[in-house]
């Protein structure tokens, strides 16, 4: 179970080798079960010259597998510098002239500095971040069109696990922690934006995938 979380956790967590080793799969296997659902719901919309930011966006995958779907920027916010340091390479040699920018840091402090999207993605982040009622307002509050998220369900076997995992990290004297967040104040909180969930909800036995869209009145104007 591999997520995003604060600056300071995500250094220690998140290491040059772990973003190594995460490369050579997807070069090897290409996207993980959860990202290749979030991926396939996306490209059931129109995506042909939008504008994607990728919140915790680990070594770039989406951004990278989105490349050819004809976007027409790409931003990655991504709190680890190791993985900065790989998904800034990758996806740039996938969008060649076309704009990327690479942030690193906590997206939820930087937000208000950032430009509006017309897709912010988070695959695996709202799970190990505290907060993620602020996290998902402040994607919200960039998103001019779509916001797609995987998180984990809250079934007792994934809170057994999750307990344990941050139990041994604890044990460890490691920072970071993961979170199971209550889905319905997920959901009012993307509702209060003006934000419609699909009806398809795609997942795993362990992860369930939402994507929401703005109704076009509620498009902001650019």
């Amino acid at each position: 179970m591999a997520c995003c979380t604060g600056y300071c956790a995500a250094e220690a967590q998140f290491t040059r080798k772990l973003a190594e080793r995460d490369l050579r799969r997807y070069c090897r296997r290409g996207p993980d079960k959860v990202t290749r659902l979030l991926l396939t719901e996306l490209r059931r919309w129109p995506l042909q010259g939008m504008s994607i930011l990728d919140v915790g966006g680990g070594i770039g995958v989406i951004g990278m597998e989105l490349a050819s779907s004809g976007v027409s920027s790409a931003t990655v916010v991504e709190a680890s510098p190791a993985y900065f340091d790989v998904a800034r390479g990758e996806v740039e040699s996938r969008y060649g002239s076309r704009p990327t920018r690479f942030v690193v840091g906590d997206f939820t402090a930087m937000a208000p500095t950032l430009p509006d999207a017309d897709v912010i993605t988070l695959d695996r982040v709202v799970c190990c971040y505290p907060n993620a009622e602020d996290l998902l307002r402040s994607a919200a509050q960039r998103a001019r069109r779509l916001v797609a998220f995987s998180y984990p369900r809250n079934r007792w076997y994934v809170r057994a696990f999750i307990a344990f995992e941050n139990f041994w990290r604890r044990l460890r004297g490691n920072p970071f922690r993961a979170f199971l967040h209550p889905p319905e104040r997920m959901h009012a909180v993307l509702g209060a934006a003006f934000l419609v969930r699909g009806t398809a909800r795609l997942g795993t036995a362990v992860w369930l995938i939402d994507l929401y869209h703005r109704e076009m009145a509620h498009v902001p104007h650019q």
